[in-house]
């Protein structure tokens, strides 16, 4: 057995041979313990740990369970994060929009933010690594907090976060913030995905609009409330939904909307100042 038979196992199965590459060097890193350094100094790898690796590919490739929950950690942003199937899994989508929102912080000299629907707590996270500010993140999901104290705690940013269970604004007496960002469920009802993308919490997913703009709708008036003059407000979208939530947005009364494009070219964060 060696690591050309396990990529083979998960291309047989489907998967690209590049992404089936990148999935065995996760888990021979995690399984293994085994890095770059190893393979530079021609370590050989332990042939128990690999039948682990063949085991897991084979999973992988039976089932289409996402790697990150079968290895049960996400990169995001430099780091890893906890993963299981109460939380969507980080992508990279995602860190554009934080990058937009630490530049804001930082250009602005915002003190408060606030993350609503905070998943693995990776947005509150690699703010709180970025930046000397204060963080409450929300989520409705009591098993998606605990996750996201749980990775807080791994890279040494709980002390800056406050997590608390709540329906978008429910639980937050009327306090305010200089900065609301959110990355809500965006995929309309009835969207048919991929088969990896169906073990991922369906509430994190998807709207029961067809549009996918059911948050953005329950956000974007209510934001008013909890927003200090000054503000700024952020989203990721959905590819087709920037008219609609810059219209949103503009509607509320923010200023200073823009749309930013992902590198594919497609909308993918809308931002603005109250």
């Amino acid at each position: 057995m060696n690591i050309q038979e396990i990529v083979a196992i998960l291309v047989n199965s489907g998967i690209h041979p590049n992404e089936a590459r990148i999935e065995v060097k996760m888990m021979i890193e995690h399984y293994c313990n085994y890095t770059a350094l190893d393979v530079v100094r021609g370590v050989p790898l332990d042939y128990e740990k690999l039948k682990v690796v063949k085991e897991k590919a084979q999973l992988r490739a039976r089932t289409k369970l996402p790697i990150q929950y079968i290895i049960g950690l996400a990169d995001f942003m430099g780091s890893k994060y906890i993963v299981n199937e109460d939380v969507l899994i980080p992508r990279g989508d995602t860190e554009q929009l934080v990058l937009k929102v630490i530049d804001a912080i930082r250009s602005h000299g915002y003190k408060t933010v606030l993350d609503i629907g905070t998943g693995t707590g990776c947005i509150a996270c690699a703010i709180a690594q970025s930046l000397d500010v204060n963080i409450t993140a929300v989520d409705i999901s009591k098993n998606a907090l605990n996750i996201a104290k749980e990775n807080a705690k791994r890279l040494n940013v709980d002390k800056k976060i406050n997590f608390i269970e709540s329906d978008l604004y429910s639980s937050l007496n009327s306090k305010k913030f200089d900065v609301i960002v959110s990355n809500p469920p965006y995929i309309p009802n009835g969207t048919e995905l991929q088969k990896e993308v169906t073990f991922e919490p369906r509430s994190a997913l998807f709207t029961e609009d067809d549009l996918g703009l059911e948050y953005y709708n329950k956000i974007i008036p209510e934001s008013l409330d909890y927003i200090n003059d000054g503000g700024f407000l952020a989203f990721e979208i959905g590819f087709n939904q920037g008219a609609d939530v810059y219209k949103l947005i503009e509607n509320a009364g923010y200023k200073n909307i823009m749309i930013e494009k992902d590198m594919m070219g497609l909308d993918r964060v809308v931002y603005g100042i109250k």
